[in-house]
């Protein structure tokens, strides 16, 4: 620690003099002792002008500058602590209003000694205005997102409160899609002058360096400067986010918004999550809604169908003779048959057996799956061409209700495929870990109208179909903590894939 005194050697004083904040010392009475030259220019900055020179302070009392009861009570009890050797540092926050703006300074107090005895006091103060700025910005963001529970809403404070803390031009939010590997835009403000497909060819490469270092990387531009943070939370990497930055002065003020960006980056994650996480509750507690008046349904259904079967059979014996009577009977039976099948549909999916998880590799599965439709695939003389992962891949399945999925997405596809056609099953370890498998057919595509619809329960484009195999398929994998999603694109077939999450080997 230098000693400030007046008689000190003059590099020594040039090197106080020439540094960005002020300092000065006071004797254990709180007379000030010295000051560096940036006093009087803090002095007059914070609306004291003429501030005297130094001579004309030194033997002043440092209280006589403090304007109210709480500042001196707070030097004081500094000065006590430091004096009975309580704490080797005391520091504290306080604002300091100018005609301009409200600024924030942090007051530093150490104890100057001589021979072991506490001797005076140094007094350092420094502007920490932007940082203070920043740390209540991100509090706020903390505060704003914590509240936001919908995607398109966790979006529209991402972009208020970066708004808010940092000085910039536009944003984008890009999501990782652990499928392809790719970067899907989410969201994105400014940047009016490229398209998505520009964007991703101009900021691919600085997402993928902050994924893969973990930190936050800039990029300098004519206009200011791009700065990416990595979107991770406590499940994964989720994408980046990139701010357009107006130009920054020096490197402090980029490291300070680097900063702000990585601990707004943290939170957004954490609110996509959050967001997704709601979505998924909603959508199981609205499928158990409806499984539950299904239940109900097939069960006040079951009896009365019962009873028309019974009837329509004894009328076929007794009529034997009347082919009108038997032409409308068989009718009748066969639209019976078609309600007794979506009765216990609507049992198996209203009151489904308990999902037991045990570690798997789901292409056994596939394998029972497989030879157990031989029949159908012979009949309609589709092949399946298969790709299998490189390694055996361990996963908590309950083998005989992810069969009942595998089974009905391959029945759908051989209903979808042109006869003689080929399907593609391909299997392999998501790059995230865990299982995938995409079973593709080269049927005609699904209308972009129907696709959001075909996993809502009776929602159906098949003739004589329910609409509850694909609501009871997607059930079950959210059981299995999986996904299951379709693709369908004109000239490229539908695809639907499921994915499972993995398990440790044993």
């Amino acid at each position: 620690m230098v000693t400030i005194t007046t008689g000190q050697p003059p590099f020594a004083r040039r090197l106080l003099d020439a540094l960005p904040f002020t300092i000065w010392s006071v004797d254990l009475e709180g007379r000030i002792t010295a000051t560096n030259n940036a006093w009087s220019r803090f002095a007059e900055d914070n609306g004291a002008p003429g501030i005297a020179p130094e001579s004309a302070v030194i033997g002043c009392s440092v209280f006589s500058s403090v304007a109210d009861d709480a500042s001196r009570e707070q030097i004081e009890r500094a000065m006590l602590l430091l004096r009975e050797r309580l704490t080797p540092i005391v520091r504290w926050e306080f604002p300091c209003s100018s005609p301009d703006e409200e600024r924030v300074f942090l007051m530093q107090v150490t104890a100057l000694e001589e021979n072991d005895e506490v001797t005076g006091f140094v007094f350092a103060t420094v502007d920490i205005t932007p940082s203070h700025r920043s740390r209540e910005a991100l509090i706020n963001t903390g505060i704003a997102l914590a509240e936001a529970i919908a995607l398109d809403r966790v979006y529209e404070e991402v972009a208020l409160q970066l708004k808010r803390a940092i000085p910039s031009t536009g944003f984008v939010i890009a999501l990782a899609d652990d499928e392809s590997g790719k970067f899907i835009i989410a969201h994105r403000q400014g940047y009016a002058a490229y398209s998505p497909e520009e964007i991703e060819l101009r900021l691919t490469r600085d997402w993928l360096d902050a994924l893969a270092t973990g930190n936050v990387v800039h990029e300098s531009t004519p206009n200011g400067l791009e700065i990416t943070a990595p979107l991770v939370s406590a499940e994964g990497v989720l994408g980046a986010l990139t701010l357009y930055a107006e130009p920054l002065e020096s490197e402090s003020a980029i490291e300070e918004t680097e900063r702000v960006l990585a601990v707004i980056a943290a939170q957004t994650a954490v609110a996509i999550e959050r967001a997704w996480l709601v979505r998924r509750v909603e959508s199981k507690r609205r499928l158990e809604a409806i499984g539950e008046v299904a239940a109900g349904v097939a069960h006040e259904l079951r009896n009365p169908l019962f009873g028309i079967s019974s009837a329509a059979q004894l009328l076929r014996f007794r009529a034997r003779e009347d082919p009108v009577v038997e032409k409308n009977v068989g009718r009748i039976l066969r639209e019976v048959e078609r309600l007794n099948k979506m009765v216990t549909s609507l049992l198996e999916f209203g009151r489904p057996n308990a999902v037991h998880l045990q570690p798997a590799d789901p292409e056994t599965v596939w394998d029972d799956i497989l030879e157990g439709e031989r029949a159908r695939l012979d009949t309609h003389r589709i092949t399946v061409r298969r790709s299998r992962p490189n390694q055996p891949v361990r996963c908590l399945l309950d083998a005989e209700q992810l069969g009942q999925v595998f089974r009905n997405i391959l029945v759908n596809a051989c209903d979808a495929a042109p006869e003689g056609s080929e399907l593609q099953l391909v299997s392999q370890l998501s790059p995230l870990g865990g299982w995938r498998c995409r079973l593709t057919n080269g049927g005609p595509a699904i209308p972009p109208e129907v696709l959001p619809h075909v996993f809502e329960f009776f929602y159906s484009t098949k003739a004589g179909g329910t609409g509850i195999g694909l609501a009871l398929c997607q059930r079950i994998m959210d059981e299995h903590h999986g996904t299951i999603s379709i693709d369908s694109q004109p000239e490229q077939g539908t695809t639907l894939t499921l994915t499972l999450p993995a398990t440790a080997a044993t």
